[in-house]
């Protein structure tokens, strides 16, 4: 909270020159409310974009086998990602905040992440003599996160593939999920001559995948006019490792990976700015606030997966698992 405090120091001192003492408390008031806000959204969108890391690596590789030159397969995924019950929720207190008050005489609770219940609380501070009072965000309520993507990959000389994916915005009950990725494979059996009559296959992939999830968050109106931080977006840069390998029986594969990825969390509020943005600007500042949580982290993921070949159709399904699970289920079809 140290950087916070000197941050609002700041900004109360930068309003000073514009008003009275009674008006620079009132400005302090609100940067407290502020970074009460910021603080309320670590914890609320944080297991979100965790959870969005696991949906976007699975099933990037449909097979481990090298393809032959300037194959083209296009594909349709169905994505599901089942949410944890330790991620669903976190508890707020009366202490945690310098603004902010549970309404009523309860002096704890516990309120839902974006990936939890839909159930509500009410905080309310107090501004100049007036109330503020708003609503806790909701969450998805969603024991399942689905989405649907497109893929698409061509398979380059010498057992290298490069691979794509896109998916449109999915709505989500409070607000959207998108991602889209890139990614390059490339066989390793295939300098292992003995491994080809056995029907095992070795591969090594490394992708990138941005990650985009939106959540409503908070309405918050003041005397000053409303904030303007009614949604919160996480932005997530990820670079994927991996490593696989299958083994062929009869039209099935079977693979067995293992995952390494390394992410960037960028969080910001957007949307339509608040009135108050006449007096102060609101959204600027808590962005700033927002850079201070902007971290790097290292996720470790097994992934099983199934592959049928009918024709020139493959179906895949996958299982990824470690801190979280997610399935992954697929069609694709070879143009040439």
């Amino acid at each position: 909270m140290k950087k916070l405090s000197i941050l609002t120091s700041l900004f109360v001192f930068v309003f000073s020159n514009f008003g009275s003492a009674q008006t620079t408390a009132q400005f302090e008031q609100i940067g407290y409310l502020l970074e009460d806000a910021l603080l309320y959204s670590k914890q609320y969108l944080i297991p979100a974009t965790d959870a969005a890391v696991y949906q976007a690596s699975s099933a990037w590789m449909n097979s481990a086998k090298k393809k032959e030159n300037w194959e083209i397969n296009v594909g349709i995924h169905g994505n599901m990602f089942f949410v944890p019950k330790s991620d669903r929720s976190f508890t707020i207190s009366n202490s945690d905040f310098q603004f902010l008050q549970l309404e009523g005489t309860e002096t704890t609770a516990v309120v839902p992440t974006a990936i939890g219940n839909d159930d509500t609380y009410y905080l309310v501070g107090d501004l100049d003599g007036q109330q503020v009072r708003l609503k806790t965000p909701k969450g998805v309520n969603q024991e399942t996160i689905n989405y649907p993507y497109l893929d698409v990959s061509l398979a380059l000389p010498s057992g290298t593939e490069l691979i794509g994916r896109f998916s449109t915005k999915t709505n989500l009950k409070r607000g959207y999920y998108q991602v889209y990725g890139v990614g390059l494979k490339h066989n390793i059996s295939q300098y292992f001559p003995s491994l080809e009559p056995k029907k095992i296959h070795i591969s090594a992939m490394s992708f990138y995948s941005n990650e985009d999830i939106s959540f409503d968050f908070l309405d918050v109106n003041t005397s000053y006019g409303n904030l303007g931080i009614n949604n919160l977006n996480g932005i997530v840069d990820t670079f994927h490792y991996q490593l696989a390998v299958s083994k062929e029986i009869n039209k099935f594969e079977i693979l067995g990976s293992f995952i390494v990825n390394s992410s960037m969390f960028n969080y910001v509020v957007s949307g339509e700015k608040g009135a108050i943005e006449d007096i102060i600007p609101a959204q600027q500042i808590i962005n700033q606030l927002l850079d201070t949580i902007e971290k790097r982290k290292t996720n470790y993921i097994g992934e099983i997966a199934v592959n049928y070949s009918l024709n020139k159709f493959n179906f895949l399904s996958a299982f990824a698992f470690g801190k979280f699970f997610n399935y992954n289920l697929g069609v694709s079809y070879k143009i040439n």
